[in-house]
């Protein structure tokens, strides 16, 4: 069996792939098409046949020919003196909470602007020639709304600012990599940053021209049919969508209270609509609307293999600033002495924190990804299906409403998919919300029931006493 077969009885159709594009870039004949879920998958037609030898399997991050995470990233930074390593995020020199004050970065950015503002630094060092991010379609004809693409300007960098909850693929861009001489910068979520260091083992024009890597901490991929969901909830159908802010700040509200603005064609009419993004069905990111299936089979909280790791700051302390703030972890030298020096010109205002800070800013993150993962693969296991072999062991031992919630979250990720299809082709989103929150609400029920039992039966008594009193009524 030739490695592309072997790739695709295994990761491919079992649903594992990240659809990073990394086997587009080994063979330019391999195409990264969206499936009718709005995923991208690679379209190993026009290579069937192809004897070629290429190490597919060595480029993706859930095959069980390539390296894990912790190998990878102890080749890059294992050796460099001064550097600690936690199981839990891996590598780092040092951890940081807070946010940039140079110019309009943190404005434009969805939380505290510093993967923007190191990008900038770079450039402005000549340390890189160029920026792999992912921006604004330029193409309006093009029905999607986001792609990799290079920025050789400071300001072109600056255009690409915000988090988008949208699919991409970078194979075209690194092929243009490889094409055009340079140094490049790439951000991107733990799967597309571990593709690259893949890559960069197997392909040294690759190695020598990607410089620096700028991590995401990222709960999970999305299809194109969550931005099309929250759209057509305000009354921008399908395929009316224009352009979407997935994380606008909302004045004078926490930064975990952010909208979404989306612009679309309404009536004829192109107009512009903001929303709360707690007023939207799908905002609860532990239920996994429209989750890419590989999202649920990875350990990489904190962007193990990446040069600097930034994230959400969710903890009390920060996320009550509505204008958003960073936790940040360095891995690389140069860019610690970045923010080092952006500490004492006063560009930026951070603390240090602690690993125990850190995680706990991501508390649900790493429950979810590394602390309950061994159950989402015992019960692969148990179902005799392939799943990528990782870090942690398949296991039953989770507590009884955990694994409920594991067990819902998995099936609202399946039934999200299938029914904004079935919702699209009726052109009738009520027929999503109805079935949708029949999960939503049994969630909702397991949660509640589960924070008593978590309590105990004091706080059982307390809410059937507050009960029984509101419903007493006055004479």
């Amino acid at each position: 069996m030739s490695e592309l077969d072997e790739l695709y009885n295994t990761v491919i159709k079992n649903d594992y792939s990240y659809g990073t594009g990394a086997c587009a870039v080994l063979n330019k004949n391999i195409k990264m098409e969206l499936n009718e879920y709005g995923e991208y998958k690679p379209n190993f037609k026009k290579v069937i046949g192809d004897e070629i030898y290429a190490p597919y399997q060595l480029v993706c991050p859930n095959s069980n020919l390539s390296p894990y995470e912790d190998e990878i990233s102890s080749e890059l930074f294992g050796q460099i003196p001064g550097m600690k390593n936690d199981s839990r995020i891996g590598y780092y020199k040092e951890l940081y909470a807070g946010h940039v004050l140079e110019g309009n970065y943190r404005k434009s950015a969805s939380s505290g602007g510093f993967g923007t503002w190191i990008f900038k630094e770079l450039f402005e060092r000549d340390l890189i020639d160029g920026v792999i991010h992912v921006k604004e379609n330029a193409d309006k004809e093009d029905p999607l709304l986001f792609k990799y693409e290079i920025s050789r300007s400071i300001e072109e960098i600056q255009a690409g600012a915000k988090t988008r909850y949208y699919p991409v693929e970078f194979s075209q861009v690194i092929n243009k990599v490889k094409e055009i001489p340079g140094r490049y910068a790439i951000i991107g979520i733990p799967s597309f940053i571990m593709s690259i260091r893949l890559l960069a083992k197997q392909d040294s024009v690759i190695k020598e021209r990607i410089k620096f890597t700028i991590g995401l901490i990222c709960g999970h991929q999305k299809s194109t049919k969550f931005a099309d969901c929250l759209a057509w909830q305000v009354g921008i159908e399908p395929g009316k969508l224009k352009s979407i802010n997935f994380r606008k700040k909302l004045p004078n509200a926490p930064a975990n209270q952010y909208g979404v603005e989306m612009t679309g064609i309404i009536n004829d009419k192109e107009v512009t609509i903001t929303k709360s993004m707690n007023e939207l069905l799908g905002h609860n990111w532990g239920q996994g609307f429209f989750k890419s299936n590989a999202s649920d089979f990875t350990d990489d909280v904190m962007n193990e293999t990446a040069d600097v790791t930034l994230g959400d700051a969710w903890l009390p302390e920060y996320s009550l600033d509505s204008g958003g703030n960073n936790v940040i972890l360095v891995r690389n030298p140069i860019i610690q002495n970045i923010i080092e020096e952006g500490i004492s010109t006063s560009k930026v205002k951070i603390d240090k924190i602690s690993v125990e800070t850190i995680i706990n800013s991501q508390a649900s993150h790493f429950q979810h990804t590394q602390r309950e993962l061994g159950y989402r693969l015992y019960k692969k296991d148990k179902a005799k299906q392939w799943r990528p072999q990782k870090r942690i062991s398949a296991t039953k031992n989770l507590p009884f409403f955990r694994r409920k919630i594991q067990d819902l979250r998995m099936e609202i990720s399946k039934q999200s998919h299938s029914n904004f299809l079935k919702a699209v082709e009726a052109n009738d989103l009520n027929y999503f919300i109805v079935n949708m929150q029949k999960y939503t609400k049994r969630y909702d029920r397991i949660y509640y029931v589960s924070n008593i039992v978590r309590k105990g039966p004091k706080d059982l008594i307390n809410k059937i006493g507050n009960k029984i009193i509101r419903n007493i009524k006055v004479k």
